[in-house]
């Protein structure tokens, strides 16, 4: 093929490409995007009601109180060293004390900048996930441990200290841990 034929073919393509770019887009923004309802939903993804957390009032929130990582969570960046020092650390220091409940038990918290874990909403639930009460004992043994800040990074971006979400899912069966998730 002649040199001027493929240049005119990869111009026409990228043209065709950029027209479909932007009718996708403007159908987005003006027909198929949909509305927010801020009655219904007046917080962001990873909004933890401060009057109802537990270790609300244990530290601050650093600079503006912005909170990074909401949509999923900081994983394994939020970490000191990996999950698995982490998972070895709540293993070996937790301690079932009779406990015979079996469900899952999700805290979703904040760190601070410091690595200051607070601000903590906690989730029980039965092993089909309906809500349900677990032992108070246990649950406050795996608030403590999960709390500790020897577990959570400082975080930050591009030299500015971050706040983040986070959250960890705890299964227990009859008492024992047997799976920490992210």
């Amino acid at each position: 093929m002649k040199k001027w034929v493929k240049i005119l073919l990869v111009t026409f393509i990228g043209f065709i490409i950029a027209v479909a770019g932007v009718l996708g887009f403007s159908y987005y923004k003006y027909w198929g995007r949909f509305d927010d309802d801020k009655e219904k939903y007046p917080h962001y993804i990873g909004y933890i009601d401060q009057e109802n957390a537990q270790l609300n009032n244990t530290h601050e929130l650093c600079g503006d109180k912005h909170i990074a990582y909401t949509y999923n969570g900081a994983a394994f960046r939020a970490f000191t060293g990996t999950k698995k020092t982490f998972r070895n650390n709540i293993f070996s220091s937790y301690q079932n004390r009779d406990y015979s409940d079996s469900g899952y038990l999700n805290f979703r918290f904040l760190v601070n900048c410091e690595g200051q874990a607070g601000w903590f909403e906690v989730i029980k639930m039965n092993l089909d996930l309906e809500e349900t009460e677990l032992n108070k004992a246990m649950v406050d043994q795996l608030l403590i441990l999960t709390s500790n800040q020897k577990h959570w990074n400082k975080l930050n971006y591009k030299g500015t200290p971050l706040n983040y979400y986070m959250y960890v899912s705890y299964r227990i069966e009859n008492g024992e841990i047997t799976e920490i998730l992210p």
